[in-house]
């Protein structure tokens, strides 16, 4: 029966229905996931109230899903679990509709939207089958897709400090320095479980925008602008000791400690005066 494309072709033509239904099913069982996909759209409407209404929706949401159309096999995966909340499938629809959404995650530096979607479809399937065979695997997926997440805020952080003093672009009080200090804290804040090398990045990067903001200060917001850079410095290190940036890190600590003590040397002798 499903020797050819003339025979495919001829089955197409057919209006039964339910023997339209059984050649798709056997396509779908057979891999001829592109026919069987075409097929099962043909009858899903007239199937939906019938016996065989649940299946041939999961084999359609399948097909799209194997020929890389995670577009629609997330749309229906999200349509069976929702129609069929106690279906024979409903474990794997719930999953397979995180995994559609996943596989269309963008770019890190593209809007993020879909990879919000999918740590979210992911883990309200971990949420309702926590003993899931699938839920190591699960769980992985959902820490790529955080780190994803993770990476596109240090691109932004690290963009404002790459902009430095430059006003056309700037935030927060007028510098990108501190817009790189809150972006970079709210990424560690808002992702608690970010892989340690994306956090320690991160937290360099805190330390180096503090720093250079000193750096960049007026005279009566220097000293105390390092001594923030100071306590940044030591926080870095009793969260890194062994950092491979240590040495970029400590030679901000000693400028950021010798202008500090140079002030309270002046500050003394004007006492003194």
């Amino acid at each position: 029966m499903l020797a050819g494309c003339g025979e495919y072709q001829r089955v197409e033509k057919v209006s039964d229905i339910e023997y339209k239904y059984e050649v798709a099913k056997a396509y779908y069982m057979d891999g001829h996931y592109g026919r069987a996909s075409l097929l099962l759209g043909d009858v899903l409407a007239a199937l939906k109230a019938t016996p065989n209404g649940e299946e041939s929706l999961y084999m359609l949401a399948m097909c799209s899903y194997q020929t890389r159309d995670y577009e629609s096999a997330a749309s229906y995966f999200k349509k069976y679990y929702q129609s069929y909340p106690k279906g024979e499938f409903v474990e794997h629809a719930r999953y397979y509709a995180g995994m559609s959404l996943y596989n269309q995650t963008p770019d890190t530096r593209l809007d993020q939207t879909v990879t919000e979607e999918a740590i979210s479809e992911l883990q309200s399937f971990l949420d309702l089958y926590p003993t899931t065979r699938l839920k190591d695997a699960t769980q992985d997926i959902i820490y790529k897709l955080q780190d994803k997440m993770v990476y596109k805020e240090y691109l932004a952080a690290q963009m404002y400090f790459d902009l430095g003093t430059y006003m056309g672009n700037s935030l927060y009080g007028g510098s990108n320095y501190e817009a790189c200090v809150v972006t970079a804290q709210n990424a560690l804040k808002d992702y608690p479980f970010a892989l340690p090398e994306r956090r320690e990045d991160l937290s360099i990067l805190i330390l180096r925008a503090k720093y250079h903001l000193a750096l960049e200060s007026v005279e009566e917001k220097r000293v105390e602008r390092f001594r923030n850079a100071i306590d940044e410095y030591y926080a870095f290190e009793n969260d890194y000791p062994e950092s491979k940036y240590m040495a970029e890190a400590k030679t901000m600590l000693s400028h950021a400690e010798r202008v500090v003590k140079r002030k309270h040397i002046n500050l003394a002798e004007e006492d003194a005066d």
